[in-house]
């Protein structure tokens, strides 16, 4: 009985340090995104900035490829339950055209980051559309214009504001055009605005991610 229990002991130790370790390769990889950009992000760089061996850096992610998904999904985690289940205006309990704006707001807010990863991550493009962030990204959004009368055919509209929230053309608007977040948002608040036909309304409110 105690071999056993020192056994299960130790199966609990090592699971508590691949944790620690993840949360340590993640937190890191994050950091070198948000300093440098996701083209910037190597195996080699994570593991000597981890101040791990490079083969426990592929044995936790296996390549480039899983490392950026394992990335991406960690970044997004917090932002699909916001948007599912946190506080108004992002999360239930507000109006649909102010949580259809203040969904567009965070994913702009956030675009230097979580930009960078769903761009590498191949979350954007017109062969994405399958990808599992994006099509409950898209199921939102269309359930938030299904609640708007006068959106005639909401699964349509939705694709259409999902494209302006396009990694690349939010990276290229923000960095390549100079143009400010403060703008962006403006343009998607504009959008929304005439996809629905409530240009009148009064403008939302900011929030912050």
């Amino acid at each position: 009985m105690h071999e056993s229990g020192g056994e299960n002991q130790g199966g609990g130790c090592e699971r508590l340090d691949a944790a620690r370790n993840r949360r340590l390769l993640l937190g890191t990889a994050l950091g070198i995104v948000a300093e440098q950009g996701a083209d910037a992000l190597t195996m080699d760089d994570l593991a000597r900035r981890a101040g791990v061996g490079k083969g426990t850096v592929f044995r936790r992610f296996g390549s480039r490829a899983g490392l950026m998904q394992a990335l991406l999904d960690h970044a997004q985690r917090d932002f699909q339950e916001s948007y599912m289940s946190g506080p108004a205006p992002l999360g239930p309990g507000a109006p649909p055209l102010e949580r259809l704006h203040a969904f567009g707001m965070a994913r702009i807010q956030a675009v230097e980051i979580t930009g960078e990863l769903r761009r590498a991550a191949d979350v954007a493009g017109p062969g994405s559309y399958r990808h599992p962030v994006r099509r409950l990204e898209l199921a939102h959004l269309t359930m938030l214009l299904s609640a708007v009368p006068e959106v005639r055919d909401p699964e349509l509209s939705a694709y259409q504001l999902e494209a302006f929230l396009e990694a690349g053309l939010l990276l290229h608007l923000h960095r390549g055009a100079g143009m400010s977040l403060e703008r962006i948002i403006d343009g998607w608040v504009g959008l929304v605005s005439s996809v629905v036909g409530a240009a009148g309304d009064d403008p939302p409110r900011r929030i912050n991610v």
